[in-house]
């Protein structure tokens, strides 16, 4: 008998969810009341994994709710779905991505089931998110700063900096006391930053977003491809503040990281395009991170 997976499509106050490959669908309204319906609903058919789309929040307890019930619960990011339903030929870019798209692609790429971050975890997450909207605000008002003239305006922009500055300072004191007050983030802290390039943001950023990193099996990119037609491979998916932060590292790293600014240099004189140089290498970094994890060794240049 084929292996069963569910596809669920996250609104504000419903959950549609489809089955394969029996073709199965239902709802059931996303309260305490119909999670417990739909776990009750599942659980006897043991599924070989449960997919929530990935929906701004909407599917955190929904996610959580299913693991904690045992099942195989995995959150998927929307654009893989949509790229993977447009290479089949089953959705415009526009097209709304519905539950049996989601069973569907499941069933297809068969995504690692990972265990769901912890509530320390959360917290770290909801920290670094903090932090960065701090930075963001405290940039648009710069730039504001220096657009307007007018005094009153002036003195209003000074004020609100100062404010958000503050606010940064003592979210980093946060920051420091959850990680640094862990032996085992700690330690994680200590070996991702020994990676020239990778300072403390990018690595508790990683801590927070890529919890599971240390034990990636598959690093490989996504690729777009449907029969004949194949597409570039490109790290579109995924988390979006893992990559930036990724790509900011590798900037980094091809000017300061000697083994890093080889590989990048060597892409370029073989005539890749700078941007696809840099692809490369925030991979080779995200390669070399998480066997330093694996290890629990710190960087160190290799002579080979």
């Amino acid at each position: 008998m084929d292996a069963i997976v569910v596809g669920i499509d996250v609104s504000k106050d419903r959950l549609d969810v489809a089955m394969r490959p029996t073709g199965e669908v239902f709802a059931v309204a996303r309260d305490a009341e119909g999670i417990d319906a739909l776990i009750a609903r599942l659980a006897p058919l043991a599924p070989a994994a449960v997919a929530v789309e990935a929906t701004g929040g909407y599917e955190t307890v929904v996610a959580a709710s299913l693991a904690a019930a045992g099942l195989a619960a995995v959150v998927v990011n929307p654009a893989q779905v949509r790229a993977f339903a447009q290479a089949l030929g089953r959705r415009a870019k526009t097209d709304p991505i519905d539950a049996g798209v989601i069973a569907h692609f499941v069933e297809a790429t068969k995504p690692a089931i990972r265990p769901l971050p912890d509530e320390k975890t959360r917290l770290l997450a909801d920290l670094v998110a903090r932090r960065r909207q701090i930075v963001a605000m405290l940039v648009a008002e710069r730039q504001r700063q220096k657009r307007l003239t007018e005094k009153r305006l002036q003195k209003s922009i000074v004020r609100l900096i100062a404010a958000l500055q503050k606010e940064l300072s003592m979210l980093e004191t946060d920051l420091d006391q959850a990680v640094r007050g862990s032996p085992a983030w700690r330690e994680k802290e200590d070996l991702l930053a020994s990676v020239p390039g990778v300072g403390k943001i990018i690595a508790r950023t990683l801590l927070a977003e890529l919890p599971e990193l240390g034990s990636l099996d598959r690093l490989a990119p996504w690729t777009r491809q449907s029969g004949q037609w194949k597409g570039k491979s490109f790290i579109g998916g995924g988390r979006a503040d893992v990559r930036a932060s990724l790509f900011l590292g590798a900037m980094v790293a091809a000017r300061h990281n000697p083994q890093l600014k080889t590989f990048r240099d060597r892409l370029v004189q073989a005539g890749k395009p700078k941007l696809v140089a840099l692809v490369a290498t925030a991979r080779k970094l995200l390669t070399i991170l998480n066997a330093i994890l694996r290890d629990r060794k710190p960087w160190r240049i290799q002579t080979a």
